[in-house]
């Protein structure tokens, strides 16, 4: 006789309810993931096991009328991963991008979380991915900024003024515990204003609000980049402050005299080397253009850094086998490029509060399976 199978629904205000917004206690459990990572009790997607995901974007041109065509920021998305230690659970995230949806009153991605149990494969929850997703990707600095940054660090600078980068910046805030003042830089000026106004009162420090790259990273003792890629984010070394943290969550360069006499820091090496043989499969002329990181991906083709099987992980910080901010003056980068070990993670986390206060709805998947 077959097994009966349930598993749970999670809508947003479910997952909200269960702490989905909770930007410490999601430092803590990311803190945790990186651990994982750093000992390698993680798998993601592809014959190497640290493929970010896999992309479908659609063609920039079609014969058939229905089909969808290429445009920035339009693609799905499926991102799987298991997480070991105390999750034990495998999922994936799988999300739409499309830049018009905020003109529908949609957000521009819509994103799902399905976990599964790690052995018998059958689902456990299926659940609204937009916070986790949100939250996680802030969260990744804040536990940067735990083993990184300054323990002095008063100025955050933030370059664009979006979601992602507020949430960075929500992060980041829960960590640097002596902050004091919040710098938001924006092409559009009122965007940086709402986003400034809004974070310094939730915090209670300053905020102002600019236009002027260099005036925004002058002033950071913490650099967070997390801007949309509508316009190139070129930074220069001597803007940065000694002792500054620059955390790369969206795309952006450095002239190459920072990378040359900083320190960087990356979220996994092991997805990094799959994303440099990547690069490398390309031809010439496309390679280490677009994506996070490509800069140094480049000076490392070029024989101008050490290549990246001898970079230094996070996780590895952490867990103490390699060594991270040596002193006040050090510049240090940190690369979030973002992996679903991070949302299925806190995905898990969100079920089990969600269990223990009878959240959401239990649906059937069957009282017995017809194929068995």
């Amino acid at each position: 006789m077959g097994k009966k199978t349930e598993f749970l629904y999670l809508s947003e205000e479910d997952i909200i309810k269960a702490g989905a917004l909770d930007y410490a206690r999601c430092i803590d459990v990311e803190e945790e993931i990186f651990r994982l990572l750093s000992v390698g009790d993680y798998v993601m997607g592809g014959d190497k096991h640290n493929s970010h995901g896999i992309m479908m974007k659609f063609p920039k041109e079609s014969p058939f009328p229905n089909m969808p065509l290429d445009a920035p920021d339009r693609r799905f998305m499926a991102m799987p991963a298991y997480v070991g230690g105390r999750f034990n659970v495998a999922g994936q995230k799988w999300y739409g991008s499309n830049i018009i949806n905020p003109q529908r009153g949609l957000p521009r991605s819509i994103l799902m979380v399905m976990l599964n149990d790690a052995d018998t494969c059958e689902p456990l929850a299926l659940m609204s991915g937009n916070v986790i997703s949100s939250v996680r990707t802030g969260c990744v600095p804040g536990v940067g900024v735990r083993h990184l940054a300054r323990k002095d660090a008063q100025v955050c600078s933030c370059i664009g003024a979006g979601p992602v980068s507020a949430a960075c910046f929500e992060g980041i805030a829960t960590e640097a515990k002596k902050l004091k003042e919040i710098v938001v830089c924006d092409l559009v000026i009122e965007k940086a204003e709402k986003m400034a106004k809004e974070m310094s009162e939730k915090y209670n420090i300053k905020g102002r609000a600019t236009t002027s790259l260099e005036e925004a990273v002058r002033a950071g003792d913490i650099v967070s980049v997390a801007a949309s890629s509508v316009k190139p984010i070129e930074l220069k070394n001597e803007w940065l402050k000694k002792g500054s943290l620059l955390i790369f969550t969206g795309r952006g360069k450095v002239d190459e005299e920072y990378f040359l006499t900083s320190k960087v820091i990356w979220d996994n090496t092991k997805m990094h080397e799959v994303y440099y043989d990547e690069h490398m499969m390309l031809p010439e002329n496309e390679r280490f253009i677009n994506g996070i990181g490509v800069q140094i991906y480049r000076m490392m083709f070029e024989g101008k850094l050490p290549p990246i099987t001898e970079g230094i992980s996070l996780g590895d910080v952490i867990c103490g086998s390699a060594k991270g901010r040596e002193n006040d003056d050090e510049k240090i980068c940190f690369i979030a490029s973002g992996m679903p070990v991070w949302d299925v993670g806190w995905g898990y986390e969100l079920y089990e509060n969600a269990k223990k206060a009878g959240l959401g709805q239990t649906l059937k998947l069957w009282d017995e399976p017809y194929l068995a």
